[in-house]
């Protein structure tokens, strides 16, 4: 009798209770910690900060800080939470795509980290700026000069923020793209993270090109990564990691 080659072997996934449970954790704390970030800085950079700031007007962003100075350094302290919360999601995520990619997701970790380091030196300028402003009044004489100090540590807050933009931009775009692959994570997901990455990236070249005078896209944009965060908490507890298995199939009959 002619011997019959086996048939190749196919693969297929199964789930893998193991895997998925670290998987759900780091996906509740990243959520939580993304939630967390996007209410401290709404509070310490849109509200105590940007609303303090009259742009190309040193004094009357001086009046303002001064007259509203633990405002001021309280929206300070919430963009250092928000730097630690950066952290803590980065570290998030890296877990919650690990079984996508081991590298890859490491990768976006330093990344994002690396852009909180960049955040951090952004934020001490306003400490200097803080600073100049903190008493209650200032010396008649050299006034206008502390004045522009302090507008000149604002404008390099801004400055280095946007530079570390560009980064964060394309971390989001690598976490698109395991988002895309990940299998657990809605595709529709991944694609409005990666636009959210572009409008990050986009505004900050074009705050640079234009030197200041730019409409943001990422106001509108950022969506994706607003919704990464609710499905994180939402439903990220049952996300279900699947593992590759190998089916054999029956042999062929001897000889």
């Amino acid at each position: 009798m002619t011997n019959h080659a086996a048939e190749p072997a196919v693969r297929h996934h199964a789930p893998d209770p193991d895997a998925s449970r670290p998987v759900r954790k780091a996906s509740l704390i990243a959520g939580v910690a993304l939630l967390l970030m996007s209410a401290l800085a709404g509070f310490g950079y849109n509200f105590a900060i940007h609303g303090r700031i009259t742009p190309g007007n040193a004094a009357r962003t001086a009046q303002d800080i001064m007259a509203h100075q633990g405002l001021f350094r309280a929206g300070i302290a919430s963009l250092f939470l928000v730097i630690v919360l950066d952290v803590v999601a980065a570290l998030g995520l890296y877990w919650v795509f690990r079984p996508v990619s081991k590298p890859i997701s490491a990768a976006a970790a330093g990344m994002r980290i690396v852009y909180a380091g960049i955040f951090a030196v952004a934020v001490v300028q306003l400490i200097g700026a803080a600073r100049l402003l903190g008493g209650a009044s200032l010396p008649a004489s050299g006034a206008a000069r502390v004045q522009a100090q302090a507008l000149s540590d604002i404008n390099r807050f801004t400055d280095i923020w946007h530079a570390g933009l560009i980064l964060f931009g394309f971390y989001l775009l690598v976490i698109a793209w395991l988002a895309w692959r990940s299998g657990y994570v809605p595709r529709l997901l991944g694609v409005l993270i990666a636009i959210a990455g572009l409008g990050y990236i986009y505004d900050s070249i074009g705050q640079f090109v234009s030197g200041g005078s730019w409409t943001q896209v990422s106001t509108v944009t950022f969506i994706g990564e607003f919704l990464l965060a609710l499905w994180l908490v939402i439903w990220g507890r049952r996300i279900t990691v699947s593992q590759p298995v190998l089916r054999a199939e029956p042999a062929g009959p001897a000889r």
